[in-house]
C-alpha cells in the first residue's frame, strides 16, 4: 500500500531545526521544505518532467518570506501546468524573459521605435519637432514607466503640466502624438489596448488667438524695451537677430555658424529646420552682420550662433525670447512669432511687393511653379527690402525717420 503523506502545519514548519545535514520535509503532492544546516529554509516542488519524465526539482522561495499557505498556492499552479503536459521550470523562465521584455518597453524605447518608422513619413523638421515635444513634456513624467503601465490618470498628469501653462494646443498635440505611440504599441503586439484613447476630451476648449504683436508705431517701443532689459545680451541679440531676419523663433534660437556665409551675405537655413522643408535663404544686412560680430566671442567656438546657457553644446530653446518678452513686461502685447507679424505689417504698409514679403517669411505659395520662380526671382528683392526693414529698426530706436520708400526699387506695382 503507497505510504500516505501528512501535510505539514505552519507550527512545524515553523519549529523544524537545522540539522548536520540539510534535509526536506513533505507537505505531499510535490511539496517540500528543505532545512540547511546553517537554518535556512526553502520551498521546493518536487515533479516528473511530462515528457522526459526525470524528476526535477523548482525552486518557489525562501521561508518565511513565502508562507506555507503561499507554497502550497504555487505547487497547485504548477501541477495544473503539468496536467496541461507543461514544465513548471520551462513556463516560469518564458514568464520572467515576458516580465524582462515588458519592463525594457518603457514608454521612452517604443517611441522612439515609432518615431523611426514615423521618420519615414514625415519630413526631418517634423520628426525633430515631435521629438523636442516629448522630450520636454512626455518623457520626464512617464518616459521610464513600462508601456503597459501607461494609464489615463498617468496621461492626464502629462496633459494637465501643460494645460497648467495655458498652452491648450501644444496639450492636443501631445495627447494626438502619446495616442500614435500606444496605438503603435497595440500594432506591434506589446500591449493589448490602447488605455488613454479618450484623454483628449479632458482639454479645455480655447478660441484661437493670434500671436501678440504690437503695431508698427510702437516699434520704438519694443526696440527700448530689448535694448535696456536685464535680459542676457545673448538673448538680447537672439531677439533682435529674430526680428531683423524675420524667421520663425525656432529657425533663429537654433542658428549654426556653418549656415552662415558672412562674405556672400547669406544665411542657408536647411529644409530640415524649415517649416514647409525646402532651403531658405536669408540675406543678411549690415545690423544683422553686427549682431553676429557681437556673438562670435561667446560662441564662433561652438555650434550655434545662440547656445543654451545651461548646456552650451545645445542651442537655446525656442521659447528664450518668449520668456524675454514676458520679462520685458509685454505679456500679452509681443511674442516672439508675433515679430513676424510686426515686420509683415510694416512693409506691407509701406507698400513692398506682397509676393517678395512672404518669400522673406518663407511661407508656402499654393502654386508649385510661382513658387519654384518666386525662390529663383526674389532674393535680389528682399536684399532691398530687408535692408530697409533692418535700416528702420535702427532708425526706430534712434527716434529717426527712416528713408520714405519711394526710393526704393522692387515695390508692389
Amino acid at each position: 500500500m503507497a505510504r500516505t503523506t501528512i501535510s505539514l502545519n505552519p507550527t512545524q514548519v515553523e519549529k523544524a531545526k537545522p540539522k548536520e545535514k540539510e534535509y526536506n520535509l513533505s507537505d505531499g503532492k510535490g511539496l517540500q521544505l528543505r532545512v540547511k544546516p546553517n537554518g535556512s529554509k526553502l520551498w521546493l516542488f518536487n515533479y516528473y518532467h511530462p515528457h522526459t519524465k526525470k524528476r526535477k526539482n523548482l525552486s518557489l522561495g525562501p521561508y518565511p518570506d513565502l508562507t506555507l499557505a503561499k507554497a502550497r498556492e504555487q505547487r497547485d499552479k504548477y501541477r495544473t501546468l503539468l496536467a496541461n503536459e507543461i514544465d513548471p521550470i520551462d513556463y516560469r523562465e518564458q514568464e520572467r524573459t515576458k516580465s524582462a521584455e515588458k519592463a525594457a518597453a518603457t514608454f521612452i524605447t517604443v517611441a522612439e521605435q515609432w518615431l523611426a518608422i514615423h521618420a519615414t513619413k514625415v519630413t526631418p523638421g517634423t520628426i525633430a519637432n515631435i521629438r523636442r515635444s516629448l522630450e520636454k513634456d512626455v518623457y520626464p513624467l512617464v518616459g521610464k514607466y513600462p508601456i503597459e503601465q501607461i494609464t489615463a490618470p498617468k496621461a492626464i498628469e502629462v496633459i494637465n503640466s501643460i494645460v497648467g501653462r495655458n498652452s491648450y494646443e501644444i496639450a492636443r498635440k501631445v495627447s494626438r502624438r502619446m495616442n500614435s505611440v500606444m496605438t503603435f504599441a497595440v500594432n506591434s503586439g506589446i500591449i493589448a489596448h490602447n488605455p488613454i484613447a479618450g484623454i483628449r476630451e479632458v482639454i479645455p476648449s480655447s478660441k484661437v488667438a493670434h500671436r501678440a504683436a504690437l503695431p508698427p508705431e510702437e516699434l520704438q517701443t519694443l526696440m527700448k524695451a530689448i535694448r535696456y532689459s536685464s535680459a542676457k545680451i545673448s538673448t538680447r541679440c537672439l531677439i533682435e537677430f529674430q526680428l531683423h531676419t524675420m524667421v520663425r523663433p525656432g529657425e533663429a534660437a537654433e542658428a549654426e555658424w556653418s549656415e552662415i556665409d558672412e562674405e556672400k551675405g547669406i544665411w542657408t537655413i536647411p529644409a530640415a529646420r524649415m517649416k514647409m522643408a525646402r532651403d531658405h535663404f536669408v540675406p543678411l544686412t549690415s545690423q544683422v552682420i553686427e549682431i553676429l560680430e557681437t556673438m562670435k566671442p561667446l560662441s564662433a567656438h561652438r555650434k550655434y550662433v545662440f547656445p543654451s546657457s545651461t548646456n552650451p553644446k545645445k542651442s537655446a530653446n525656442r521659447q528664450t525670447a518668449n520668456k524675454a518678452l514676458r520679462d520685458m513686461g509685454l505679456t500679452g502685447k509681443q511674442t516672439a512669432h508675433g515679430l513676424r507679424s510686426l515686420a509683415s505689417t510694416t512693409l506691407n504698409e509701406q507698400a513692398f511687393d506682397h509676393d517678395v514679403i512672404e518669400a522673406a517669411l518663407a511661407h508656402r505659395d499654393e502654386s508649385e511653379v510661382r513658387s519654384a520662380y518666386n525662390r529663383a526671382q526674389y532674393l535680389e528683392r528682399r536684399k532691398v527690402m530687408m535692408c530697409w526693414w533692418s535700416e528702420h529698426i535702427e532708425n526706430s530706436l534712434a527716434g529717426r525717420a527712416t528713408e520714405s520708400t519711394s526710393n526704393v526699387t522692387y515695390l508692389a506695382k
